[in-house]
């Protein structure tokens, strides 16, 4: 799909707000995408009558209008949609060419869009802010992507769009929008913070993320927050669309504009927190960058701060002078655990001796709930400069399913090495769960030849699609937003995060 960001100035001047990401931030945009590209199968673009949707979907189906092109030029006649056209070109008919749009500004928007769907023969997404009265009045999300009903040349347009209303939504009571939660999803997070929204049975604040041309960006919330609960949820990876030290001063500047608009209270979700791997000195001059965040945290005014599984919960713990609340995935893992091991003998197993602590608590987890020893083991291992060393393996996986426990797995190296062990150590099967899949390129390589029978991994991370492929069906997805979202809830209402860990959500 192309994205904004690469497109020419003078389509991104148009647009008051735009979007970067790879992928549809609302729900029903996200379906007719899906469905476009189901129904293209190598084709130059899909036909329309080869785009459906189920009675569960009319409310993608409803987003959708489309215009033929007519002539050399971008303009066009609309064909199917008068309603969902209406929202972005005014009152208009089936038959109505583009030229004589009402308004005058989105038929000018959706003109651009088309020359660029005609020009690049894929789908395009763009959103910006509607100004009305000097006021963002709401946010609209258009996807445009080509249509060919001959198979060889594109012909005409799909599109969709999506109007997230914020003066015109019904009012809250005073007590909500004083002192009431706001939810923010930023970034590439936007559909993890969607999930966590559902299972809070809340939506997602709504927020102005604008880039410009150099790569500097503002970002600011679109509804009044003075006196509110705010929540910034962001997990701070770092990919090939912005890296870690980008999304976190990303955040850090987000937290700052809630602050300065009077929110009462500011938390940040960070799912994985970045720059968490140097927590002390192993070498001369070293940075403790846990710290260092730590403080640029705390200089913003973060009120609290939220993550899971951090790398080393002392050094979590003791960096932050402002609240901390740390989860873990434990639970999580252990139900899918018990559901898949049966009767089978099984084996926790710490990739090194940093991480034994964190695999006797999940070996202490099991044994509660499966009410059956459950054995130990542990890898040495010892990393510098970028070696890893060490072949001491201790503990007994012999006949049994060896679970590999961590808190994220980067290259690959070590979770590899460490099935090996267990494989040559006896071990009938090897699974492997980490919370954050943090991946490097070189990591699908490691993984796809490691014998590694089963790897669970939560989604606090975005996957990345070539370790999906890499690992096939041998692959388990546990997601955390029902946690995230239940540790808001507490935190909202000041209740017992303690329990949450215990319990689970």
């Amino acid at each position: 799909m192309t994205t904004m960001a690469m497109t020419d100035p003078p389509l991104k001047r148009l647009f008051d707000r735009l979007d970067f990401a790879p992928q549809p931030k609302r729900l029903e945009l996200q379906i007719v995408h899906e469905r476009w590209e189901a129904a293209r199968v190598g084709a130059v673009a899909a036909k329309r009558s080869a785009i459906s949707f189920s009675p569960q979907e009319r409310g993608a189906a409803e987003t959708i209008f489309v215009h033929r092109f007519e002539g050399a030029g971008d303009d066009g006649v609309l064909t199917e949609g008068a309603s969902a056209a209406a929202m972005l070109l005014g009152p208009c008919r089936i038959g109505d060419r583009l030229s004589d749009a009402t308004d005058r500004r989105g038929a000018v928007r959706l003109r651009r869009l088309l020359k660029e769907v005609r020009r690049s023969g894929q789908p395009v997404l763009a959103q910006y802010a509607r100004v009305e009265h000097g006021r963002d009045h709401a946010i609209v999300e258009i996807l445009v992507a080509p249509l060919s009903e001959d198979g060889r040349t594109i012909d005409s347009a799909l599109a969709a769009i999506s109007a997230h209303v914020l003066d015109g939504a019904p009012a809250r009571a005073p007590h909500e929008t004083n002192s009431g939660l706001a939810l923010f999803g930023l970034g590439s997070n936007i559909s993890f913070g969607e999930d966590v929204a559902q299972a809070l049975g809340a939506e997602l604040t709504p927020l102005e993320d604008r880039e410009f041309e150099d790569g500097e960006y503002k970002i600011r919330p679109l509804e009044n927050v003075r006196g509110r609960d705010c929540y910034a949820v962001f997990t701070l990876h770092g990919d090939h669309v912005a890296s870690s030290a980008d999304r976190l001063c990303k955040l850090l500047f987000f937290i700052g504009a809630l602050k300065d608009a009077g929110a009462a209270r500011v938390t940040a979700v960070t799912p994985y927190l970045c720059f968490s791997r140097k927590d002390r000195r192993t070498k001369p001059r070293d940075p403790v960058t846990t710290r260092y965040v730590a403080q640029l945290f705390e200089a913003i005014g973060t009120d609290r701060l939220v993550c899971i599984d951090a790398h080393n919960i002392a050094a979590f713990q003791n960096a932050f002078r402002c609240e901390t609340v740390h989860l873990d995935a434990q639970a999580l893992f252990a139900r899918r655990v018990i559901a898949d091991v049966a009767d089978s003998a099984i084996a926790v197993v710490s990739p090194d001796l940093g991480g034994e602590k964190r695999a006797e608590l999940f070996r202490l987890r099991l044994e509660r709930m499966l009410k059956r020893p459950v054995a130990k083991a542990f890898m040495d291992k010892y990393r510098s400069e970028g070696r890893v060393v060490g072949d001491i393996f201790a503990g007994d996986v012999k006949d049994r399913i060896a679970i590999i426990i961590d808190d994220l797995i980067a290259g690959g190296g070590t979770v590899a090495r460490t099935a090996a062990a267990c494989r040559a150590n006896g071990a009938a099967h090897v699974w492997a769960a980490a919370t954050h899949g943090v991946f490097s390129e070189a990591a699908a390589g490691v993984l796809a030849n490691a014998p590694i029978d089963r790897l669970i991994i939560t989604d606090s991370v975005p996957l990345a699609p070539a370790i999906a492929a890499a690992l096939g069906d041998r692959l388990t997805l546990v997601s955390v937003a029902g946690l995230v979202a239940e540790a808001i809830r507490r935190l909202h209402v000041n209740g017992s995060i303690t329990q949450l860990l215990e319990e689970g959500p």
